[in-house]
């Protein structure tokens, strides 16, 4: 199975540092708030991978395309 990229790179740098922001509230914060920081690991897996399920869903595509890279 072959999952089609649909996050650009310019938006993946942008989740990894958000989720590696996020993901310092469970190190930084004390108590049962701090487990909040874990949903860091969405925007960190989504930007590493390069490819969110919402956008699939909804067809939205932000990857530079082969073809529109060479365009203007």
């Amino acid at each position: 199975m072959t999952i089609t990229k649909n996050v650009g790179s310019v938006e993946r740098v942008i989740r990894v540092v958000i989720g590696l922001a996020l993901l310092s509230v469970v190190v930084l914060v004390e108590g049962n708030a701090r487990y909040w920081g874990l949903i860091g690991l969405v925007p960190l897996a989504t930007g590493a991978v390069g490819w969110c399920p919402p956008y699939a869903l909804l067809g939205i595509n932000t990857c530079r395309t082969t073809a529109a890279a060479g365009k203007g």
